[in-house]
């Protein structure tokens, strides 16, 4: 495809893409401040514009870029879900936060030692690509030819193990 092409594309299908990304993320994420909403809907056609580049996605017609929108935005939500649910599962301010940083880095050091000789695969691989890496869900279940959902349950009873063990 050609860049006169890709750009005659975008201008006759670009305002009602990102109306359709907004529309099904304002109503999925049900969130209040709409500027991260428009930053999600602008990222989520603009990936689609790429993948249009790359070739990944033929412009067949325009109902088929609303469905890469919808399918698009499904993910997204998808993603973001299960983002919320592994930071809830972990907080990141917590009593502990507030110990001497010696503390904190011994602790750190023990939790690393009980994930490497306590838990089984494909916990402690799962652990190590979310904490070590900073994989999302989706890159770790990619990675490990899992099912998102699968991956999410491992990390969720890794989190609960340690917890468990040093009573957090």
């Amino acid at each position: 495809m050609t860049k006169k092409e890709l750009e005659i594309i975008f201008r006759q299908n670009y305002s009602e893409m990102i109306h359709l990304a907004r529309v099904l993320l304002g109503e999925r994420l049900r969130v209040g401040a709409s500027a991260g909403i428009d930053g999600e809907a602008e990222d989520v056609v603009q990936d689609i514009f790429l993948r249009i580049a790359d070739g990944d996605i033929p412009p067949k017609n325009d109902s088929y870029l609303l469905t890469a929108v919808r399918n698009a935005c499904l993910n997204r939500i998808r993603q973001m879900q299960l983002h919320e649910q592994v930071k809830n599962l972990f907080p990141i301010e917590t009593e502990n936060d507030l110990q001497p940083i010696d503390k904190q880095l011994e602790q750190l050091e023990d939790i690393s030692a009980f994930v490497d000789e306590q838990l089984e695969e494909p916990h402690r691989s799962i652990f190590h690509l979310r904490f070590d890496e900073d994989l999302t869900i989706a890159e770790i279940a990619r990675r490990l030819g899992l099912n998102p959902n699968t991956a999410y349950k491992y990390l969720a009873q890794s989190i609960q193990k340690i917890r468990n063990h040093f009573k957090l």
